[in-house]
């Protein structure tokens, strides 16, 4: 198993997973329809714990829930909260039926593929309504399934290596099924575990605010304690992230964790394995507590920069549109007209992509890019954003809809867009501060920040997408400026051709 300081293993893993012309034509990789992945994972021998089919709609301002706490701290955490927070998080909020009698049941966070690889678990502890235990979340029927009975909160601190998860309400817990994206994307997919299950914690750190429960999102914890916690293999399933979430109580005392195995319906007939996915989750794995602290000391690289900036006009602090309101008619565009959007639309969106969230490792680790095609105010071209600075950096002027299209896989969507943002990343400055695991952050981080610009579009009711890209050709068009980094994520912002609402 290679070491989180071997870092050559993430950077040979981005260089062989890039998108080129060539490597995209010269593909044989097909989908094979007769074994695609079940998209719900269920339990079969543990006890279904129903949800509420009635919850608080979640009524703050969706800016407001993306900025500082929106509501005053919550004196205790419901199973009604919990409930609409797992349904804004990662629940079916609508269902479409093509000709022909498919069906797909598109959930509240965007998705590559729509495929919904990524898991949610719950630690709980002083959750009103629900005994204490290990739970499994199940969009399918919306259900909760017991793992574990008991208070297991001090087994999650002790793999974060933080007392204070030991007296937080719950634990949010977030995996992957592997198998589930990497049936349609290969070992690229593993970028896309980081991209899809950060767009589901942009809309779970929205709704915790906007409830008062004081979310901390955690990326630094000891792997295998969370595996066997989980009762995962930590290969064919593997943990991403934990979310602290409530109030602060009593610790949860100690306790011995044993093995579980539960059964569990088969995804598929067959499964695809890819080795090389496997090495870049092992090899950014920590391996104890001591470990976990010392990672989170690491500090990101500074950068500035290299000319004269622009500044944007200052962010809307309101949308007009709650929330839940926004998470239920949200869906990734999938056509946009060449109509504008206001600079201050552009300018709120960038914004409240960018703003820290509550986490225990630094933020600030990918800069974001843009190709503005259409954007009242702002001359079309390509520019960087400093978030710091509230401000647009330009790289070159000019009408660059035909390059947006070609640098998103030749997609229209990437052209069509009145703006199209490219996160980029200083890869091996980061793995250089963070080990292998800084690539899961840079990943991580840009998909929590493009989750982040959907909610904001979304609000002000505009469209956005997530695409995918020409890993080498985004940092050549973006030279010089984009010296040094490597492209991580795509998004897309504009008017959609049909309004989803």
């Amino acid at each position: 198993m290679a070491d989180n300081a071997d870092t050559r293993v993430a950077r040979r893993f981005h260089d062989e997973t890039s998108h080129t012309p060539h490597s995209v034509r010269t593909s044989a990789h097909t989908l094979d329809w007769d074994i695609k992945p079940f998209p719900f994972k269920v339990y079969t021998d543990t006890p279904a714990v129903p949800l509420p089919r009635s919850f608080a709609p979640v009524a703050t301002d969706t800016l407001r829930a993306l900025g500082a706490p929106a509501a005053p701290p919550a004196e205790r955490l419901t199973l009604e909260d919990l409930t609409a927070l797992l349904y804004f998080s990662a629940g079916v909020t609508k269902k479409k039926t093509y000709p022909g009698g498919g069906e797909v049941l598109f959930r509240a966070a965007a998705s590559t593929g729509a495929l919904y690889q990524t898991e949610a678990y719950v630690a709980a502890g002083a959750v009103e309504g629900l005994p204490a235990g290990l739970y499994h979340f199940c969009p399918g029927d919306f259900t909760l399934r017991r793992l574990r009975e008991g208070d297991v909160r001090a087994a999650v601190a002790e793999a974060a290596a933080d007392p204070a998860l030991a007296r937080r309400a719950a634990t949010v817990i977030l995996t992957a099924i592997c198998w589930r994206n990497t049936w349609k994307y290969q070992a690229r997919g593993w970028r896309h575990l980081y991209w899809d299950s950060g767009t589901m914690l942009a809309n779970l750190l929205a709704t915790a605010t906007a409830q008062g429960l004081a979310p901390r999102l955690y990326t630094g914890f000891v792997d295998a304690g969370v595996h066997r916690l989980l009762g995962l293999d930590g290969a064919r399933e593997v943990a991403l992230e934990l979310v602290g979430l409530g109030p602060a109580g009593a610790p949860a005392p100690a306790v011995t964790i044993g093995e579980i195995r539960h059964a569990v319906v088969p995804l598929s007939s067959e499964e695809v394995d890819y080795p090389e996915l496997r090495r870049m989750q092992e090899a950014s794995a920590l391996a104890d507590a001591a470990a976990v602290r010392a990672w989170r000391e690491a500090k990101p690289p500074p950068r500035r920069p290299l000319g004269a900036t622009t500044p944007l006009p200052p962010a809307r602090e309101e949308a007009g549109r709650a929330l839940g309101e926004t998470i239920q008619h949200r869906g990734s565009s999938r056509r946009f007209s060449h109509a504008p959007i206001g600079d201050v639309e552009l300018a709120t969106a960038l914004w409240w992509a960018t703003r820290p969230v509550p986490a225990d490792v630094a933020g600030g680790l990918v800069d974001l890019f843009l190709v503005v095609n259409a954007v009242e105010g702002i001359e079309p071209g390509a520019y960087r954003y400093w978030p710091g600075e509230h401000a647009l950096e330009q790289v070159r002027a000019g009408d660059f809809r035909r390059q947006a299209a070609h640098l998103t896989l030749e997609q229209a969507l990437g052209g069509d867009a009145a703006a199209t943002v490219f996160f980029l990343a200083p890869l091996d400055a980061l793995l250089g501060a963070y080990g292998n695991r800084g690539y899961r952050l840079a990943n991580l981080e840009a998909g929590i920040s493009g989750g982040r610009a959907y909610l904001a579009a979304y609000g002000q009711r505009f469209g956005a997408s997530g695409l995918t890209f020409y890993d080498g050709e985004v940092v050549r068009f973006f030279a010089p400026h984009s010296a040094g980094l490597d492209a991580i994520f795509v998004t897309a912002l504009g008017r959609a051709a049909r309004a989803p609402w």
